[in-house]
């Protein structure tokens, strides 16, 4: 983490159980203070605990490498090993492979794996209860039956390997003195999955590449470019009415873990007014907790409706109205209320969340009233009712099969929030940031672009004077605007954009069409990317009409192309020695102004459709 902050990679404030601590807090491996959100330290690491704990630590996506460089380099590249996963043959995919080998018409594998409902975790199995057809056609055809036989006697079997997405372990000696290894497209990986690596005793660590931590630095960058103000996202005030409106009100689309359509609604039902809002909302909306949604609601909204079964519960339930949400309040209820050990009350965290039936029905006796040889005091004991009590624990198990872990939780609520805030006030370097962060999602990109309108945000047409390989931000007229990324247009690759904006940081910008070709030869440029660039309003702001650059362009490349073959082959150019030019120099050379054709633009209609062409969407349109 220290490698990572001192080297400019941006990492996130903690995930899971380690943010809960304070050691970790304390020399900077976590940024959340886990006395400030009452978290639980056992919940990471405790003397009853048998695997091994493991930090999972989010950093930028872009630079996630630089860090398991790092990591090799540290502790030895034979020390260091990624993780295998297996990829398994789904019902729909082992279908197609099975009636493949089969030798089965494309066009009927095609319509038999269709038939297979498109839903999470959808067995073959399942698949024939819910589909009348797919059962009907296994029933009267012999030879669907004898593929669905075959595949469903293959089903979840691995199908190939890959990398796993995050995972690396390191070990004290040679990984290969532990586990067998693999070469997976040119990363040494462990032969074996995650889970047996943990049974093993080895460390896993979980090194993840989060896109939102890119776009806050990306963000913060800009604002630092374009007014000046350095910002700490680590000491955001945590109070700021108007980023909690704006939650409220529904404008969360880019705010991490806050944009998708349940959650803001969710936010807007909520009104959330401080970061334990967030909080329990980010634990809250999944399946399960979500049937208690309404019961957060009402207690945030109304406090008459909150009740306790025992005043010994408002202290550790009262930042959450009322509701059991986290693992650490599980946890805390059995040490508060019955005297257990912090240790201890994790492993009945443990076998609730597992319902482990024999250790529940140990644990109840516990819980209500004691266990001297296991030191456990019991809440008669404490002068909680037995039927009191007794509800307690019904309580407590019911929320813990769904509980979350409030550590991981409250990093994510934080990240959420530091998204907010840019977002509210710096909405437009929020946004270019967010957006470059999509150029490879069409849809999210199109999503995005079609929000700039709400906020009243301009976006521009590329530019060579002032484009890049992502979105930016412009001023025009005093009014901050974003200009799209070059990068966004078909043929013109990451490449050519970085040498366009050095030659123009270090010679000024691009004069004309002539100036531009002649001065970009050295790097490959073809007809198609200036085709293409012209096509998507690239060098409007030069002063002409993209009619007029696209009569124009080959007779300008051309002279470009000659030029440089006369400057390779070492000929001096007479015109060059003079200095002043003139009206027989090859068009190009000189970089005097473009010889524009007097041509109408083209028409409204065939403007969007070049643009559509180029850039996948309608950008003046």
């Amino acid at each position: 983490m220290h490698f990572a902050k001192t080297h400019e990679i941006p990492v996130g404030p903690g995930r899971g159980s380690g943010a809960g601590s304070i050691v970790a807090y304390l020399i900077g491996i976590t940024t959340i203070d886990p006395l400030q959100y009452d978290l639980a330290f056992e919940r990471f690491l405790n003397p009853e605990r048998v695997s091994m704990p493991d930090f999972d630590i989010d950093f930028c996506y872009r630079r996630r490498q630089k860090v398991i460089d790092y990591v090799i380099g540290k502790y030895g590249e034979d020390r260091v090993a990624q993780i295998v996963t297996f990829g398994t043959m789904a019902a729909r995919l082992v279908i197609r492979d099975v009636a493949r080998v089969l030798d089965m018409p494309y066009a009927q594998a095609d319509r038999i794996a269709k038939m297979i409902p498109a839903e999470l975790n959808i067995t073959i199995d399942l698949a024939l209860t819910k589909n009348p057809e797919l059962k009907d056609l296994y029933q009267q055809d012999e030879q669907v039956r004898h593929l669905i036989d075959l595949s469903r006697r293959l089903e979840g079997l691995p199908r190939h390997c890959s990398t796993h997405a995050a995972g690396v372990v390191i070990s004290k000696k040679p990984v290969m003195e532990y586990v067998p290894l693999n070469s997976n497209d040119g990363n040494v990986t462990t032969q074996f999955t995650m889970n047996t690596l943990e049974e093993l005793g080895l460390l896993k660590m979980d090194f993840l590449g989060l896109r939102t931590l890119t776009v806050l630095q990306d963000a913060v960058d800009m604002v630092k470019e374009t007014e000046g103000v350095e910002i700490d996202l680590q000491n955001l005030p945590l109070d700021d009415k108007e980023v909690y409106d704006m939650i409220s009100s529904g404008q969360t689309s880019g705010v991490f873990q806050l944009e998708s359509a349940g959650m803001t609604q969710f936010m807007r039902e909520l009104k959330p007014s401080n970061i334990e809002d967030i909080v329990a909302g980010v634990a809250l909306y999944r399946p399960g907790p979500m049937d208690f949604i309404p019961n957060y609601i009402q207690g945030k909204q109304n406090a008459s409706s909150i009740t306790y079964r025992t005043p010994q519960l408002e202290p550790i339930l009262k930042t959450t109205y009322g509701c059991i949400v986290y693992q650490e309040q599980v946890m805390q209820i059995v040490r508060d209320l019955a005297g257990y050990t912090m240790g201890r009350s994790d492993l009945v965290r443990r076998a609730m969340s597992k319902k482990k039936a024999d250790v529940m029905a140990k644990e109840r006796q516990n819980f209500i009233y004691g266990n001297e040889e296991e030191g456990v005091r019991g809440c008669v004991a404490n002068g909680i009712p037995e039927e009191t009590a007794s509800q307690i624990f019904d309580d407590m198990t019911d929320f813990a099969k769904y509980a979350f872990n409030k550590a991981h939780s409250v990093c994510y609520a934080v990240v959420s929030y530091q998204t907010a805030w840019l977002k509210k006030h710096y909405p437009v370097e929020f946004m270019a940031a967010l957006m470059t962060s999509v150029i490879d999602h069409p849809n999210k990109l199109i999503a995005y672009i079609q929000q700039l309108k709400s906020m009243n945000i301009e976006l521009l047409s590329p530019d060579i004077n002032e484009g890049s390989e992502g979105f930016t931000v412009c001023r025009v007229a005093g009014k901050k605007k974003i200009r799209y990324c070059l990068s966004a247009i078909k043929g013109v690759g990451n490449t050519m954009i970085q040498h366009m904006v050095e030659e123009r940081e270090k010679n000024g910008p691009f004069l004309s069409l002539n100036d531009y070709c002649k001065r970009m030869q050295d790097q490959d440029l073809n007809r198609r990317s200036l085709e293409n660039m012209i096509m998507a309003g690239a060098f409007d702001s030069l002063g002409g009409k993209r009619s007029q650059y696209m009569q124009i362009y080959p007779m300008v490349l051309s002279a470009a192309q000659s030029w440089k073959k006369v400057q390779m082959s070492g000929q001096i150019d007479l015109f060059d020695l003079g200095g002043t030019g003139s009206s027989d120099a090859p068009s190009g050379i000189k970089g005097e102004p473009d010889p524009l054709p007097d041509v109408e633009e083209w028409p409204k209609p065939m403007l969007l459709a070049y643009e559509k062409e180029v850039l996948g969407l309608y950008l003046s349109g």
